[in-house]
């Protein structure tokens, strides 16, 4: 209601409502009317009124006012009506100075919207023989009491004879009419709360006057005897009885009034029920006393209410929420009133420009959960599980690697195995035939630690597949890192050795004291101390170790070896694609030269083949995640390896088996004359 009364409900209501987290929804004033013109003007504003009310999302509304406040608000709901908009589905909770009234004009107005309402009502008992009284009332009963006649008139339309009010009406009162055909709205048959609080405050002071009567000590009989004079009485003297009073009503109730003068009986909680005749019925659900010990000060019956028939059971267990939070102040979270709540695995975000209570729901981030109902902000799960599909629960990461049980990683080694047989078989086949030309040509002994070498980095990358453990990890990069430096550095002097053939060869060159094992085994020798030094440091300073990576995989946990060190993991690699680019460059400057067995055509292929697959390697190995970047490692290992042993050792593989007749002195003789 838009009077001092109604603010001061604000006032009180909404900072009690904002600490426990509600907030309205909307706010609306209504002014009451006074006159029909009234009506007239503010017909607009109150069509938008009903509009902002029925519209929204908000399942209850808290009506605050005197009973003219209820007659502009049916006033509101009836002429929604009228335009086709149905004011159901509202749970309407009313203040206890209301009361569901009519004037005489709509007394016969639908009240169907009220179907379902809760409201504080002043604490009532129905008094023996009252609805009897109510019945066999007539207004010549009511002797000397004109208002009886003038109620009779308006609530039945008619006139009596000599009554002037209805002096041109058809209709005449006959007296005989019934109290209980009129609507409820208009005429109650039960003894309402405010009746009831009527009734106590006679019986007040009945009491109070019998009391200070008393205290006179003047005898009963006389007192009995003599007729009471009320201007004896001065209202200043009941005052004092009136405080701390108790006594019996015919209800069979004890009534008290505390110190102050207050009726401490508290107020009940009546459930409105509507019946298509305009007719209802007060059913009372609960009570509030706030006189009595906290625990006792309020109870409501939820099986006994009767709810609004579009209502689901989420929305009945909300209103009873605000209404105790109304009522209590209990800390509870109730539906919100703009929206539904947002589910598990939703977050809420707030509207622009509408109350805090307001908001959407929002998926959670990628990554984040939300187990609750309306959470605030979602939270990351623990570094050992991951969010499931619905975002609403963390479950438990797996941990992962490369094992020998997956096919990745039985493929892997079944390849490493694989190569490293055909590596023992041309080293086999060069030691059977180790007496033949073309296994002596560039360097016998180098021919064979090559092999060994590649053999042995076929069987190194078997460190890579398995449970990742310390000795594992202190091993594999830098047995792969030397053994691989040792197979490259032969690659080098394999191809120095051609070039130094060639320039030895020419009239009075001084080349032919460089020509021999002694330059072949400093460069092999050079080369990978360089590359033990650099895995001599590594070791030292941060060597590799086991770790766990909960990161990389969002549903499973890397078990894995951290290379302690990447800029030394990269110096590794750096240095062995040194000495194959140095390799490449020599032997494809010497891929032309004429002699005889020449292999720096060969080993131009296999180094290009070498190059190729480790310039690829780094962008692979560093776009994948987990188990799989040690797969690329792998691999990038097998097809460097498989490609020098392929590019080199196949060719002269070849002419050993298959063609021996080209294995000859005399062969090698024609082919340098050539």
């Amino acid at each position: 209601m838009a009077d001092e009364s109604g603010e001061l409900f604000l006032k009180n209501l909404l900072p009690m409502l904002s600490e426990n987290g509600i907030c309205p929804a909307f706010t609306e004033k209504i002014s009451p009317i006074i006159f029909l013109d009234d009506f007239f003007k503010m017909q607009a504003k109150w069509n938008n009124t009903f509009v902002d009310i029925m519209q929204n999302k908000a399942n209850a509304v808290v009506v605050h006012g005197e009973n003219k406040a209820m007659l502009c608000l049916r006033v509101l709901l009836h002429e929604g009506e009228s335009d086709s908009k149905k004011p159901f589905g509202k749970v309407w909770i009313m203040a206890s100075q209301l009361d569901i009234t009519a004037l005489p004009i709509y007394k016969d107005w639908s009240i169907e919207a009220f179907h379902g309402a809760l409201a504080f009502t002043a604490h009532s008992h129905e008094v023996p023989g009252f609805h009897s009284f109510l019945q066999n009332l007539r207004p010549d009963l009511a002797k000397g009491d004109s208002f009886i006649r003038i109620f009779w008139e308006q609530a039945f339309g008619c006139s009596f004879l000599s009554s002037s009010l209805y002096e041109h009406d058809e209709i005449t009162c006959t007296g005989e009419e019934r109290l209980e055909s009129l609507p409820g709205p208009f005429f109650e048959m039960s003894m309402t709360g405010h009746s009831y609080s009527i009734y106590n405050a006679v019986y007040a002071l009945a009491n109070s006057v019998n009391a200070m009567y008393s205290s006179r000590s003047i005898p009963s009989v006389m007192v009995a005897r003599r007729k009471l004079d009320h201007r004896n009485i001065h209202p200043w003297q009941l005052h004092p009885i009136l405080r701390n009073i108790s006594f019996n009503n015919s209800a069979g109730e004890t009534v008290h009034l505390n110190e102050n003068g207050e009726l401490t009986m508290g107020f009940d909680i009546i459930n409105v029920i509507t019946f298509p005749n305009t007719s209802y019925r007060r059913v009372k659900v609960g009570k509030m006393n706030p006189w009595v010990l906290p625990g006792n000060d309020f109870s409501i019956d939820e099986s006994a209410i009767t709810w609004p028939r579009s209502f689901n059971q989420v929305e009945c267990d909300y209103i009873l929420m605000l209404y105790r939070i109304i009522e209590e102040g209990a800390l509870v979270m109730p539906l919100s009133l703009c929206n539904d709540k947002c589910r598990p695995g939703y977050q809420k975000r707030k509207k622009e420009g509408k109350p805090f209570c307001c908001y959407d729901c929002v998926p959670c981030p990628k990554g984040k959960i939300s187990h609750q109902t309306d959470t605030v902000s979602c939270s990351s799960c623990q570094e050992d599980c991951y969010p499931n599909k619905e975002q609403n629960l963390c479950i438990p990461k797996t941990e992962t690697f490369l094992s020998y049980e997956e096919p990745l990683g039985m493929s892997l080694a079944i390849l490493a195995l694989l190569f490293s047989f055909i590596t023992a078989l041309v080293l086999r086949t060069f030691i059977k035939h180790h007496n033949t030309p073309i296994v002596k040509a560039n360097n016998r002994d180098l021919t064979y630690t090559l092999l060994i070498s590649l053999l042995l980095c076929f069987l190194c990358t078997l460190l890579f597949i398995g449970h990742p453990g310390k000795m594992k990890c202190l091993l594999r990069q830098v047995a792969f890192g030397m053994v691989f430096s040792v197979a490259v550095s032969c690659v080098l002097a394999k191809t120095a050795t051609v070039v130094l053939a060639f320039m030895a060869t020419r009239p009075g060159s001084s080349m032919r004291k460089w020509v021999g094992k002694r330059v072949t085994n400093s460069i092999v020798l050079l080369c990978s101390i360089i590359q033990a030094v650099i895995c001599t440091v590594w070791l030292v300073m941060s060597p590799p170790f086991p770790d766990a990576d909960m990161n990389s995989v969002a549903e499973e946990i890397v078990m894995e070896c951290h290379e302690g060190s990447e800029a030394m993991f990269y110096c590794v690699l750096g240095y062995m694609s040194f000495l194959g680019f140095l390799s490449f460059t020599v032997a494809f400057q010497a891929r032309k030269l004429p002699d005889s067995f020449n292999e720096a055509k060969l080993i131009t292929f296999s180094m290009v083949t070498f190059c190729s697959v480790w310039l690829s390697f780094v962008p692979t190995y560093l776009s994948t995640k987990g188990k799989y970047m040690v797969a690329v490692e792998i691999f990038s290992t097998l097809a460097s390896s498989a490609g020098l042993l392929s590019c080199i050792f196949l060719p002269k593989c070849y002419i050993i088996v298959l063609r021996p007749e080209l294995n000859k002195r005399e062969q090698l003789i024609m082919r340098k004359s050539i």
